[in-house]
């Protein structure tokens, strides 16, 4: 017969009761079974031995297929971070016309498909487009007379997806800003920092999770595109998988540029990982009182409004009335 003794039943007592699971936790794990069976029959289908085909891509289009995508998601994680990060700041911690509308108006471009926003600026900047045409006209000068950018190319396609990506950027920046601890920016600007110094040494550091996880969804989604990069003449790991399914008819080479594909993504994502390590950046606590926005006037008030009206009109009211005109 075992004697229980005061400690122990103490203890015993101290403890805090088992909590159920659930019934929607329990859900979570028929979700990520369906999330991970198309991952899994890609990676299952890539580890066949490789054929001629893949010998073939492998000596002829895969460097290209590479740099393409790494230069196309350098570009437009570049660009995303900045515009949707700075955009973020401004509607969070100034003051200035416009910005009730704006903080609301620069999601939508998440609205606006990125193969529709390049059918558009591809056709209004091409050769035969209406800027161009407008410009020889006025001008007088002939095409190859005068230096214009060429829109079917790379950076083309960068800056088009990056007009409709970046507000995966803005939505988690603008989250982390009002979260940040409103001490610390406060002691910034009474040691004399302005608005820019105290954004890019204090609240850009902090929100750094939110700005590289808004960064990783703008790289998957631009690593994942077709559509855009196509219309543009960008080979991506996206068109040789394609080229490999539908022109060469070899699933497992399709399938094996995609294991490479999402091998690029991991990569990514595990080198931003091991970069921040286990540290926290901002506070998540609602015990600080809330962010005072700065009233801008004059001139910085201005520049404020168009920085924040910018990405709205190139990824949302262009394309949507140029789709309009089509009509």
């Amino acid at each position: 017969m075992s004697v229980t003794t005061l400690p122990q039943v103490a203890a015993r007592d101290r403890a805090p009761p088992r909590r159920r699971r659930p019934l929607w936790a329990l859900a979570a794990f028929p979700a990520a079974a369906l999330v991970a069976a198309p991952v899994l029959s890609v990676l299952g289908t890539a580890i066949a031995p490789a054929d001629a085909t893949w010998r073939h891509i492998v000596h002829t289009t895969l460097p290209d297929y590479l740099l393409n995508s790494l230069l196309l998601a350098l570009l437009v994680g570049l660009m995303t971070a900045s515009a949707g990060a700075i955009a973020a700041w401004l509607v969070t911690a100034c003051r200035f016309p416009g910005r009730r509308v704006l903080e609301v108006a620069l999601l939508l471009p998440m609205a606006m498909p990125a193969y529709v926003c390049g059918y558009t600026y591809t056709w209004l900047l091409d050769v035969a487009g209406p800027a161009q045409t407008l410009f020889r006209d006025v001008t007088g000068l002939q095409w190859g007379q005068y230096p214009f950018p060429e829109i079917r190319s790379l950076p083309g396609a960068a800056v088009v997806l990056a007009m409709v990506l970046y507000p995966y950027v803005y939505l988690l920046c603008r989250a982390a800003f009002m979260q940040q601890s409103v001490c610390l920016l406060e002691v910034s600007r009474t040691l004399g920092h302005g608005l820019p110094r105290t954004f890019l040494h204090v609240a850009l550091p902090l929100a750094r999770p939110a700005l590289a996880g808004g960064v990783a969804l703008v790289l998957m989604e631009t690593l994942a595109d077709f559509g855009t990069v196509q219309h543009f003449a960008v080979r991506t790991f996206t068109t040789g998988i394609y080229e490999a399914w539908f022109g060469m008819a070899d699933r497992v080479a399709a399938s094996q540029l995609a294991a490479c594909l999402m091998g690029v993504v991991a990569l990514l994502l595990v080198l931003e990982r091991l970069s921040r390590g286990g540290r926290r950046y901002h506070p998540m606590t609602t015990r600080h009182p809330p962010l005072r926005p700065v009233t801008l006037r004059g001139f910085k008030a201005a520049a404020a409004s168009l920085a924040c009206a910018m990405p709205v009109l190139l990824g949302f009211v262009i394309p949507a009335g140029g789709c309009c005109g089509w009509r």
